[in-house]
């Protein structure tokens, strides 16, 4: 995830460093954005942020990112791959569980969507085990939509502009649905393109401002674990 080595295990100083669990996915992003746009835009996020000026980046130490999680609710399109919510559950409860024989806690950094229910039973299971955690989503923002529209797109231009096809878009026709639907019929039933928003307003101008706009969110979070954990007055 950082530009620095990976560390080896004399590197480690127990009770000296917050690990980094970067949550992705494997899906469907329309027929103009690759399958893991997810992982692609948190990994993005996460670099971005351990470089920021108010983060000290020997502070932490980042897990390899998950880059299939829960995405049933993708199911019908071709290429997708999904845990599940329990499986997902389950295995970063477990790496959780892991990690706190050495480090001071763990900040789950979620780039998707369709992981909502898995986190939620996620911080409960942690809770129960008085395992140190904090979650971080992509912020929303006034004008964002939810999938492969223009939010995604935008930042997919600015981040990863060879991977995006906008020719596919020609005869595109914007799509949106409620939540609530989404749980109840999941996307193919609601937009066969399975984009919700509209990619054909977004720019790589704006794909820089929204970066800059998750960045900032999650280099404050990143801030305020070390300063609770690492740095806590006694």
């Amino acid at each position: 995830m950082s530009e620095t080595p990976t560390p080896t295990t004399n590197d480690v100083a127990v009770g000296e460093k917050i690990l980094v669990l970067s949550l992705g996915s494997w899906e469907q992003h329309g027929p103009h954005l690759p399958l893991d746009t997810d992982s692609v835009i948190i990994g993005r996020v996460v670099r971005d942020a351990l470089s920021h000026s108010s983060v000290n980046e020997k502070e932490f130490i980042c897990a390899p990112l998950l880059p299939i999680t829960a995405s049933d609710e993708h199911e019908g399109f071709a290429g997708g791959l999904s845990t599940g919510t329990e499986a997902l559950v389950g295995a970063v409860v477990a790496i959780c569980r892991s990690a706190s024989s050495w480090a001071v806690g763990t900040l789950i950094v979620n780039g998707h969507g369709g992981n909502f229910d898995a986190l939620q039973k996620i911080a409960s299971a942690l809770k129960d085990e008085h395992i140190v955690y904090s979650i971080w989503s992509l912020p929303s923002y006034e004008g964002g939509d939810m999938h492969a529209g223009h939010t995604e797109t935008s930042l997919m231009l600015h981040i990863s502009p060879s991977s995006v096809h906008l020719h596919r878009l020609s005869h595109f026709s914007p799509t949106e649905a409620s939540v609530e639907t989404l749980r109840d019929f999941g996307v193919h039933a609601v937009s066969p393109t399975g984009i919700l928003g509209n990619p054909n307003s977004a720019t790589a101008e704006h794909g820089e401002e929204v970066l800059d706009l998750y960045v900032r969110s999650l280099a404050q979070r990143m801030q305020t674990c070390a300063d609770t954990w690492l740095r806590f007055s006694t």
